[in-house]
């Protein structure tokens, strides 16, 4: 004796169809999750890169008056040089000649905002927190007209 097979019951049906919406979500938040740690790493390796040109910069002017100039334009052409807004980091450090003298310890912070979703290809959306990233060097003892006596300690 034949069974007769009805297609309008659901015996036939695969189990676990609502498993692939939720596993696409997790994919997509997943994918989110990684965008936005690799915004932060990003961000904290342009910070780090421009203090350490503006400390650079600084102790390799000629003098105290065209140092902090050279600075900052090195740390703006290191945040330019990774593809980032010049106009949107802070740049902090010495602001008068008085610090460019021998053996002086020059520190340079630059911060740069981190947005609170990051899409590939669009860019970012709001404003989560701010990185920052310090350097310091020493002005040179050994060069030549360059203010102070080469005593480093």
């Amino acid at each position: 004796m034949r069974q007769r097979v009805d297609f309008r019951d659901d015996r036939g049906q695969v189990a676990g169809v609502e498993a692939l919406p939720f596993g696409l979500l997790l994919f997509v938040v997943g994918a989110l999750l990684v965008a936005n740690a690799w915004a932060v790493i990003d961000a904290k390796m342009t910070a780090t890169s421009a203090a350490r040109e503006a400390a650079r910069s600084y102790v390799e002017a000629s003098s105290g008056d065209e140092a902090r100039a050279r600075a900052d334009g090195a740390a703006q052409d290191a945040v330019r040089a990774h593809g980032r807004n010049p106009d949107r980091a802070t740049i902090d450090g010495p602001d008068t000649a008085d610090a460019f003298t021998r053996c002086n310890r020059v520190t340079f912070a630059v911060t740069y905002p981190v947005p609170a979703l990051t899409l590939p290809f669009i860019g970012g959306f709001g404003h989560a927190f701010d990185v920052t990233a310090t350097h310091s060097e020493l002005v040179d003892p050994f060069r030549n007209d360059v203010p102070g006596e080469a005593v480093c300690g």
